[in-house]
């Protein structure tokens, strides 16, 4: 069940809503983890015991690591590394077997039979909060939770369950025990929620459709400014619909009295790869820079200890995303390119005008698109040969000037939705115009616009079938 679906809209969500605040307040924890495992089963109830066994799992390492941490520090350290391992071992079984074994296989030709697992839903986000839970117990930043329930509710709390935002423990530790409920936080997370909403539904999936186009017609068939046109929109189509999803994720965060970490501000208005990935994907290149790259030495150990660190992050980055290649050489492609931002690159750029350094960053990011979309390393290599005119492929063609005709105004208020202009223009009028100032006005305009998106997101999924979650499957 994803949140863009009207079973979840007026079913699912009514339903948790009014089972978890009719809940007396001693059991809104065990009311929401019953949720919680209802929604997860909705999609793959086989996985429910291996979320139930992570959960078990990092709860007694928590508390073994908690209990010797400082009174026997190598029997908490032993507790950190089996939590690891049997993480690691869990995530690379389901997730990655297959990817080995037809890695060796064309290596040496064995012919190993694949497993064909089904990846469990959300595993690669739900394990990287149980890891850092671990090493933050050992690190003394949180105590270990003592209650089975309350930790079982963070592993598998359902609104970021599916793909995220990575939400540490620390952060929401307080909220487990204690929530109250703030109409005005319910409130901000409806507004968050339809907001979501309307760029998953409105702008993903109808931009999404585009991409489809172009990418069915056979990278043979291309002309180069269609391949710019697909890759343009399956920009637009992924941001607009992980940022949509993280959104509709914070909203039902504040709703049941959670306050989630931003996940996107902006990325595509970024200068250079590494201001980029400040912006995009927030709590998984935070997750990697605190647990992965600092504690590996960052940039402290000079020069060949950074670009080792760089090297190791971004390739471990790419596979979160996926077991293919492709997601490792994107990641890589990214860890190359903030390395030679690092070596000197940022200091020609920022003597350049923004829009060159823009035009720059806009352009590293549809080239990595390409690895990022095609599974097929060919494909990709082949599509990015279309995309500079080294295939031969004409400059244009009718189909293109169509498609260019019939989306040109979606590509435009896309490219605008991806820029804080609205936002700061709505501050700008509400502090220009007294009329707008008036609370009520603000309300009454507020309401317009929400229940607007809410509706016309509706008719689409009333009326339309496509509604694909592209971060579904990491």
């Amino acid at each position: 069940m994803v949140f863009s679906s009207l079973t979840f809209l007026f079913f699912f969500l009514p339903a948790a809503l009014l089972l978890y605040y009719t809940s007396p307040r001693s059991f809104k924890n065990f009311t929401l983890l019953g949720i919680s495992l209802f929604f997860y089963a909705w999609g793959e109830p086989i996985y429910i015991a291996l979320m139930i066994f992570s959960a078990l799992t990092d709860y007694i390492h928590g508390r073994i690591i908690g209990r010797f941490r400082e009174q026997r520090p190598l029997y908490a350290k032993l507790g950190l590394l089996s939590s690891l391992v049997v993480n690691l071992a869990v995530l690379s079984f389901f997730k990655y077997a297959d990817f080995l074994i037809e890695s060796v296989n064309s290596i040496t030709g064995i012919g190993i039979e694949p497993l064909n697992l089904p990846l469990p839903i959300g595993i690669s986000f739900y394990t990287f909060q149980t890891m850092s839970y671990a090493i933050d117990v050992y690190r003394g930043k949180v105590r270990p939770q003592k209650n089975i329930v309350t930790f079982a509710l963070y592993v598998s709390l359902f609104p970021q369950l599916i793909a995220g935002p990575i939400v540490r423990y620390e952060i929401i530790e307080k909220e487990l025990m204690n929530r109250t409920f703030q109409l005005g936080q319910f409130a901000d997370g409806v507004r968050i929620f339809i907001i979501g909403l309307g760029k998953k539904v409105l702008i993903a999936n109808t931009i999404g459709q585009l991409w489809a186009s172009v990418e069915s017609n056979g990278i043979s068939e291309l002309t180069v400014l269609t391949a710019w046109l697909g890759i343009i929109a399956f920009a637009f189509q992924i941001y607009f619909d992980f940022s949509g999803y993280s959104d509709m994720a914070i909203g039902l965060g504040k709703m049941f009295g959670f306050s989630f970490p931003k996940n996107f501000n902006y990325p595509y208005i970024a200068k250079n790869a590494s201001e980029f990935w400040r912006r995009w994907h927030i709590t998984l290149g935070s997750w990697f820079r605190d647990y992965v790259y600092i504690p590996l030495g960052g940039n402290r150990k000079g020069q060949f200890v950074l670009y080792r660190n760089l090297f190791i992050v971004w390739g471990l980055t790419g596979l979160w995303h996926g077991a293919s290649w492709n997601y490792v050489l994107w990641g890589l492609y990214f860890g190359v390119l903030i390395g030679i931002e690092r070596a000197g690159l940022l200091k020609w750029l920022d003597k350049l005008p923004r829009f060159v350094q823009h035009g720059y960053l806009l352009i590293a990011i549809l080239f990595s698109w390409v690895l990022f979309v095609f599974e097929d390393i060919g494909e990709a290599i082949r599509y990015a040969q279309v995309m500079v005119g080294l295939s031969g492929h004409s400059l244009y063609n009718t189909a293109f000037l169509y498609d260019l005709y019939t989306n040109g105004i979606l590509l435009i208020v896309a490219g605008l939705l991806s820029t804080p202009l609205f936002t700061n223009l709505w501050k700008q009028c509400a502090e220009r115009f007294e009329i707008i100032r008036n609370e009520w006005v603000q309300t009454a305009l507020q309401v317009f616009f929400f229940m607007a998106i809410l509706f016309l997101s509706t008719a689409y999924l009333v009326d339309d079938s496509f509604n694909p979650f592209l971060y579904f499957r990491f």
